[in-house]
């Protein structure tokens, strides 16, 4: 039996994956997660075969989710299943050691055998998303930098940024300054922008 975390933030694509899942013979899913953090702890906790997860949650992304994974249950394999189609969010997945990325159109056909392929310790990516990761330049960006332009793209003033993060402002200006230059933008919205494009926040 294929054990099974499922991490998604939206309650209906939630319950339908598990559903899904549950039909096969094969495969249980044993946890629910609506966010990042807390799908770290039900692996952590259950050591599942399989964490399928959703990239954009609240805390935590899946591809963060992933790399934290890497080291608290090296074990279990993760399977990105996102509306994200972009090349950039691929490539970053699979710097995190993410082992399967589908797109959520996919057949549900398609889920249960990535999930099959995924646990015996294969790779499954989606085929209009395979060729197109060759061509895609390395995410730039660092953690940090992401961070930063994730809350700077939500509206908070550097100082609210550098209170949240335990930073001074002007470090906070000097991050912005450097993610906007490797990105090529005019200001923090545009390399907001940008870097949202390409799959890297």
């Amino acid at each position: 039996m294929i054990r099974v975390v499922i991490a998604e933030d939206q309650s209906l694509v939630l319950g339908a994956l598990a559903a899904l899942l549950d039909l096969e013979d094969d495969i249980e899913v044993v946890g629910r997660a609506a966010d990042g953090e807390a799908a770290v702890r039900l692996v952590a906790e259950l050591r599942p075969d399989v964490l399928v997860s959703d990239i954009e949650m609240p805390g935590l992304s899946g591809i963060e989710a992933a790399v934290r994974l890497k080291s608290l249950a090296p074990r279990t394999r993760v399977l990105i299943v996102t509306t994200f189609g972009r090349a950039g969010y691929l490539r970053r997945a699979l710097d995190a050691g993410v082992r399967g990325y589908l797109l959520k159109d996919a057949p549900s056909s398609v889920l249960a055998g990535a999930v099959r392929t995924v646990a015996a310790g294969g790779r499954v990516i989606a085929p209009e998303l395979a060729e197109a990761v060759w061509d895609t330049p390395a995410d730039p960006l660092t953690e940090r930098e992401r961070a930063i332009l994730r809350m700077a793209e939500e509206g908070r003033s550097n100082r609210d940024i550098a209170k949240a993060l335990g930073l001074s402002p002007g470090t906070v200006r000097n991050y912005l300054s450097e993610a906007a230059q490797k990105l090529g933008a005019g200001n923090r919205i545009e390399a907001g922008r940008i870097a949202r494009d390409k799959g890297w926040l």
